[in-house]
């Protein structure tokens, strides 16, 4: 019942900034309501404060005790939805699968998967030597174990 009530107002909060989705909504022990989110255009503070204050404003604390945290997907947090892939168009990713571990610019992103590219040096077709080729990648999200946004500074 609890749970159902908190859900309720998440989803009524979500629907005022549509920019803004859910990536993980946990209630722990004691209560304790934890909600992650991710946007469009990212998760700025005043985003974390009104989905806070549309929950926390409508429970009693009377008839149930709880603790309530907001926050949002930290930078090199792994993507969990496609939504997340098409915001990250043009940024670099390390992507890990069976198959073994990928570098490269995300350049597409769709329902069904995603497009790396990366510049990698292989050995001369004729020749002693190496050169340095254009590698492009496509992946189902099925396939994908985990990916990630590369931060250099």
């Amino acid at each position: 019942m609890f749970k159902e009530k908190v859900l309720e107002l998440l989803e009524g909060a979500l629907k005022e900034n549509e920019s803004i989705f859910l990536i993980d909504f946990t209630i722990g022990p004691a209560n304790k309501i934890s909600i992650t989110l991710d946007g469009d255009t990212g998760v700025n503070l005043k985003d974390c404060i009104a989905i806070n204050r549309a929950i926390e404003s409508n429970l009693d604390r009377e008839e149930e005790d709880f603790s309530l945290e907001v926050a949002s997907v930290g930078a090199t947090t792994p993507m969990v939805m496609p939504r997340q892939y098409k915001k990250n168009i043009g940024r670099e990713l390390e992507v890990k699968t069976l198959g073994g571990k990928f570098e490269g610019i995300l350049t597409e992103a769709n329902d069904q998967g995603i497009t790396l590219e990366w510049k990698a040096r292989e050995p001369k077709p004729i020749g002693k030597g190496k050169v340095t080729v254009q590698k492009k990648q496509e992946f189902i999200f099925s396939d994908i174990q985990e990916a990630k946004v590369i931060i250099k500074f």
